[in-house]
């Protein structure tokens, strides 16, 4: 071979080398920062997962204060109901018979109902086991006493049972100063634990209800060994030197890494702590991030295995988050939309004819839910008062009555009908029929602003007027202000005693437990709006509704 010949083929080679370095380099330039790039969005998600599940576990044990919040008050609730039952009834001395016959004790968060005397024995208890026993010594029985309100004990030990509980206690005397008798409720512990049952399960997760002293009270199930221990002597004092307000929560992070958050249940010492441990929550990410390092420096050796990734990045990825996106919308998410801003240029125009199809059809659905709002909001109006009509009154009241069940707190109605209508429309004419309902439609949405109650016109020239928290007293200066009101409106009426427009009103308020009904209020209200009109019309009379947990005990009184 010549020497010309053997120069021109190391040429040759080396110019092969050089091209073959020129694309390892090209691949690693490439490749090296989509790999770096993986490994900055893996520390993101890292970041974002722990936020989320951190807000996450708050939301949850925000839901969870709030169901404990809950549960103290429908145990309140239920001991003012008993408290009210043995005050009614203890002029006959059948209270504890009473009581026990009326008094429903089926409720998941109470495990029994007792009454104790003055002295602290208890005499009378759904449970046989505690009838003589002696709480006198108890704090809860003595602050009860002394403060004529709703009390709830720190964890104790019961005598009889000698199983951890909470006592709530109610004097009578909060409703009848001279009974010194005190209700008690024993607290289900389980079932304050399985209230929070959605928070079990959560790696890195500890959340505890805890009573003034630190002592744990509930957990979810799967941390239920807790109960009756005491969280440790940081999170303790943290826990017990916080003090937010209602559904505030209180947070911080130690030196080990874990945030705690603290959220009160008023009108306890209680308070239902979270714990979060950030390093066992992140866990799994962080082992992703530490191999998606080992994979860079694979790829430094591996450039085939750059390509593939390259490829996965540039084509697998926009189709599958295209395909995603129009899978979301299909299944009825109309904010799905295609991020132009991460697509390949060759995926854009596809991305935005998408976009512009969501938008259109996102436009349509929202214009469709406003025309069944506009209708719904037609079909529970009165277009010649402007109030509601039967309808939209009757759905009110039921929300009302449901309302005043959760709440314990009265409801009362006012019944309106214009005097001698019949002959006003036969003397005036229709026009100025509807014109005078119109007027008087106009004087009840003003009360009804003013009050805080809803007004409707219950049909023809009969109007309502739906007091929520209002005793009967209160409305019944409601409605003697309605009464005046209209008057003072001096619409001519000749063929009226009073010459002027002038209603009777209906006056009945109800306390919704029980068994009791919207429809009875309605006709305790209707009752009392006849007693009006049969009393010489433009008057109130007033017709009050009471009631006992046994309908077979329940009685009308008529004023």
């Amino acid at each position: 071979m010549s020497r010309i010949a053997i120069i021109r083929k190391k040429a040759k080679l080396r110019g092969l080398l050089g091209i073959r370095a020129r694309l390892v380099v090209l691949a690693l330039i490439l490749v090296c920062p989509l790999m770096l790039d993986r490994v900055r969005l893996l520390e993101q998600t890292r970041t974002t997962e722990i936020a989320a599940v951190a807000a996450t576990v708050a939301t949850l044990a925000q839901r969870a204060a709030d169901a404990q919040r809950e549960v103290i008050s429908s145990v309140e609730a239920v001991l003012k109901s008993a408290a009210y039952i043995h005050a009614a009834a203890s002029e006959v001395d059948r209270s504890c018979s009473i009581l026990r016959a009326s008094l429903r004790v089926d409720l998941p968060s109470i495990r029994m109902l007792s009454i104790a005397d003055a002295r602290g024995v208890i005499h009378c208890s759904t449970a046989a086991m505690f009838v003589g026993s002696d709480v006198s010594q108890r704090a809860y029985f003595r602050r009860a006493l002394e403060s004529h309100s709703f009390v709830v004990s720190d964890f104790l030990i019961g005598g009889q049972s000698g199983k951890g509980t909470i006592l709530a206690a109610y004097p009578v005397s909060a409703l009848d100063a001279g009974e010194q008798a005190v209700m008690i409720a024993g607290i289900n512990l389980d079932w304050l634990s399985d209230i929070m049952a959605n928070l079990a399960g959560r790696a890195g997760v500890s959340v505890a209800l805890i009573d003034g002293e630190g002592t744990v009270l509930a957990t979810p199930p799967d941390q239920r060994s807790k109960v009756g221990r005491k969280l440790g002597q940081a999170e303790l004092d943290f826990a017990l030197g916080a003090n937010p307000q209602n559904r505030e929560l209180a947070t911080a992070q130690n030196d080990s890494g874990q945030k705690l958050s603290v959220s009160r249940i008023p009108g306890t010492n209680a308070r239902l702590v979270v714990m979060l441990d950030e390093g066992t929550v992140s866990a799994a990410i962080s082992r992703e991030i530490r191999t998606a390092y080992l994979q860079l420096a694979l790829v430094c050796v591996f450039v085939l295995l750059g390509a593939l990734i390259a490829a996965e990045r540039l084509i697998v990825r926009p189709i599958s988050m295209l395909t995603s996106t129009a899978k979301r919308f299909a299944e009825g998410d109309w904010s799905a939309r295609a991020a132009r801003a991460r697509l390949p240029s060759e995926f854009v125009p596809l991305a935005r004819a998408f976009n512009a199809m969501a938008a259109q059809l996102g436009q349509r659905e929202r214009e469709l839910v406003a025309i069944n709002n506009n209708l719904t909001v037609m079909a529970s109006m009165d277009m010649l008062s402007g109030l509601a009509n039967r309808r939209g009154f009757q759905g009110r009241l039921d929300i009302e009555w449901a309302r005043g069940q959760q709440t314990g707190h009265c409801l009362a109605l006012l019944m309106l009908d214009v005097d001698h209508f019949k002959p006003f429309n036969d003397s005036y004419g229709h026009p100025e029929g509807d014109a005078c309902l119109s007027r008087i439609g106009e004087v009840l949405a003003a009360v009804a602003d003013d009050t805080g109650g809803f007004a409707a016109r219950y049909g023809g020239e009969e109007f309502c007027l739906l007091l929520p928290n209002t005793e009967a007293a209160a409305a019944r200066e409601v409605g003697e202000l309605v009464r005046a009101t209209v008057e003072r409106l001096a619409v001519p009426h000749r063929t009226s005693e009073f010459q002027r427009v002038t209603v009777s009103v209906g006056v009945a308020a109800a306390l919704p437990i029980g068994t009791s009904e919207p429809r009875e209020l309605l006709e305790a209200a209707d009752a009392a709006l006849y007693a009006a009109k049969h009393g010489g019309r433009n008057t109130v009379a007033e017709h009050g509704l009471v009631r006992s947990a046994d309908p077979a005990e329940s009685m009308a009184i008529a004023s």
